[in-house]
């Protein structure tokens, strides 16, 4: 019944649709809290990073570097076990979105990072000049033109948090791979391995592939866009000569 061509067994898929629909809608609401995590983080650690303190400099690299260099199931069974059997326990799908958040968020912390260091030093020393604050020279100046780096490898991150929910199967989680697995092992619903899975990639697929053409194709026209300017500039240039 497990094969792939098998109607008993997308038939059962399909009766116990609700199942992956849910599982759907948890991954989406894990993700979305998480991303809104990640991308508080990320920029508060990215700016740190950026900033005039030695200290916070110190504090965002290790929080970077801390987080980076350990996995994320490691990460996510740590906290879901240090508080499981406490009378504080966090629950599944709040650690799952905590976990996600701050992994990611260092990632983002380095695109923010990267992003603000690629603005040429000129604008920080203008901005600076005209009695600018550190804040104002972020907001007015500085984030303003280096969002077009930003953004692309921002929405690689939500491609990747997306995926990452998987990792809520190792604790028992309800995200679309966990209730997938507990499908094909039910007692009443167990045997059709192949459509199960193969329908739980097709969701995946519907939402990171677009997400990450996105971000493809914003790359793309920002790299043409700054070609463009280049050649204007070389032709001024030229011109005035």
């Amino acid at each position: 019944m497990s094969g792939i061509l098998s109607p008993q067994a997308w038939e059962k898929v399909w009766t116990f649709r609700g199942t992956f629909l849910l599982g759907l809608g948890n991954t989406i609401q894990v993700a979305l809290l998480g991303l809104l995590l990640a991308f508080i983080l990320g920029i508060i650690f990215g700016l740190m990073a950026t900033g005039e303190n030695k200290v916070l400099k110190v504090i965002s690299r290790v929080y970077v570097e801390l987080i980076q260099n350990t996995p994320l199931l490691l990460q996510l069974c740590f906290l879901y076990y240090a508080f499981a059997f406490s009378s504080h326990s966090l629950g599944i799908l709040v650690s799952g979105m905590i976990s996600l958040g701050v992994y990611h968020g260092a990632y983002i912390a380095e695109v923010v990072r990267a992003g603000i260091e690629a603005v040429p030093k000129g604008q920080f020393e203008a901005a600076r000049s005209q009695g600018f604050s550190y804040v104002q020279r972020m907001f007015y100046i500085i984030l303003p033109q280096s969002i077009k780096i930003i953004l692309p490898p921002l929405v690689n991150q939500v491609v990747n948090m997306i995926k990452n929910t998987s990792c809520l199967y190792l604790i028992g989680g309800s995200d679309l791979i966990s209730l997938t697995y507990s499908f094909v092992t039910g007692e009443n619903t167990g045997g059709a391995y192949a459509p199960a899975y193969i329908l739980s990639g097709v969701l995946f697929f519907c939402i990171c592939f677009p997400l990450s053409t996105l971000a493809s194709v914003w790359e793309n026209s920002l790299k043409k866009r700054e070609r463009r300017v280049v050649v204007q500039k070389k032709t001024a240039l030229e011109g005035r000569v």
